[in-house]
């Protein structure tokens, strides 16, 4: 039976599974197709494209959480693959490192998922043991598809080459008694977010954890932005000291962090914090890495109203602030009792930009409201919403606007002349009141002879 036949008897286990059971912990053995990348050294575990065969990666008695679909869940047994031209197999034991979401690698393919899986040479970076003569270290690069975890483990061969064991025929490992590549899994690094987009101004937290065999020391946790061609440092952390290159960036505290988990936590976000941030662990013998992509979003503001009074009106539908560009309008119009209808001869104005980097837009339409009016309706569309921007407004018809331009004249017309009867009514009562207090001045400061004079 070939991996096919264990997925099948895995989807079925899952099928007749009690949701009731109690759920405990499980070792079993997790199977995953591969490829391998034959040649491409690249330190660091960077692979090549190149001379890929096909592989098979067994990680073995992984500790998984059982709710009962594991019963009659059997361990892999190399005598199950095709015996002509059978694919590299590297048998690891897990033991010394925790993997991470075996679940989610386990049942990928019951849940209609796939796992992306790729093998290549690693070297090291410095040799420091005479052990690294007599073996080989391999670093495999793991996906869930649908924004799954991504995990990359890194693997060291078992059993000595130079006392001429059993070796592979293309490779010249050392093979194990069931012809597998035997190794154990020394180190990983992890994360659950591969993939995160985030409003502007909210708060990002990026998952990079990791595990490492005993005997291996941290050395050092970095991590760094990339967008559009170019590069930086966010924070770089070495024992017992951290440093922040972008403000208000932080670490979990060194306990958390000594044990495993070097996520990153991003206050406030703006644009310029987009981009494909990489979480690099070192340790005293390897290095490896996540990457993780932060979207940063802005949400757009609609405004509708008219361009301008005359016959027919223009109605414009403003879009500003928001953030990818890709954005979609849409015109409909509605007359009384009936249906919406889509408008397709809307125009739009040049794409704006501000220093902040949202964009903004403006779509115009002539409107044609008919004999009885009609709601004409801007739409607007952004993947930073969850569901469209509806704005409306009435256009009423050629008659109502006259009579309503005619009621707004005459009502005009009756202002100006209460506001004119008004201040000639002022100026004949201001002028009595100046006439009065002149007579008044002469009965009060002349003496009687001018008086009468």
């Amino acid at each position: 039976m070939g991996t096919e036949g264990w997925c099948l008897l895995l989807c079925l286990a899952l099928s007749g599974a009690a949701d009731t059971a109690e759920r405990q912990w499980r070792a079993v053995d997790v199977v995953l197709d591969c490829f391998l990348v034959e040649e491409g050294k690249h330190r660091g575990g960077f692979a090549s494209d190149k001379n890929m065969v096909k592989a098979l990666l067994v990680l073995r008695q992984v500790p998984v959480l059982d709710d009962g679909s594991l019963e009659g869940f059997t361990d892999f047994q190399v005598s199950t693959l095709v015996k002509d031209n059978p694919p590299v197999t590297f048998d690891a034991s897990v033991s010394p490192v925790q993997i991470p979401h075996a679940e989610a690698l386990l049942h990928a393919d019951c849940s209609e998922k796939e796992v992306t899986c790729e093998i290549s040479r690693y070297f090291l970076q410095a040799r420091q043991e005479a052990a690294v003569e007599t073996s080989a270290w391999f670093i495999a690069n793991l996906q869930v598809s649908g924004g799954g975890p991504s995990v990359s483990i890194l693997m060291k061969t078992l059993g000595d080459a130079e006392n001429r064991a059993l070796l592979h025929p293309t490779m010249n490992l050392p093979l194990g008694p069931q012809g597998t590549v035997l190794t154990t899994v020394e180190f990983q690094v992890t994360t659950h977010t591969p993939s995160l987009s985030l409003q502007r101004g909210s708060s990002a937290s990026l998952h990079c954890g990791f595990s490492m065999a005993p005997g291996l020391d941290l050395a050092r946790v970095e991590w760094r932005l990339q967008h559009k061609g170019s590069g930086q440092l966010v924070y770089s952390w070495t024992p017992g000291q951290g440093q922040a290159k972008r403000e208000g960036a932080t670490l979990e505290p060194e306990q958390l962090l000594m044990a495993g988990d070097a996520s990153l936590k991003l206050p406030s976000l703006t644009l310029k914090d987009e981009g494909a941030y990489i979480c690099q662990i070192t340790t005293s013998l390897y290095q490896a890495q996540q990457i993780i992509q932060l979207h940063v979003q802005a949400s757009p503001k609609v405004r509708l109203g008219l361009a301008n009074e005359a016959l027919p009106p223009t109605l414009i539908c403003n879009i500003a602030g928001y953030y990818p560009v890709d954005v979609t309008v849409t015109w409909t119009r509605e007359e009384l009792g009936g249906a919406p209808v889509p408008v397709p001869d809307a125009s739009f104005s040049s794409l704006r930009q501000s220093p902040e980097g949202t964009y903004s837009i403006s779509s115009s339409l002539t409107a044609e409201p008919g004999s009885a009016g009609a709601t004409y309706t801007c739409q607007v569309a952004h993947i930073s919403l969850d569901e469209p921007i509806v704005t409306s407004t009435w256009a009423a018809p050629p008659e109502q606007r006259i009579v309503a331009f005619g009621v707004l004249f005459a009502s005009s017309l009756f202002l100006l002349a209460l506001l004119y009867l008004g201040l000639q009514r002022w100026q004949a009562t201001s002028s009595k009141v100046c006439q009065d207090s002149e007579a008044l001045w002469v009965d009060t400061l002349l003496p009687p002879n001018k008086k009468k004079e």
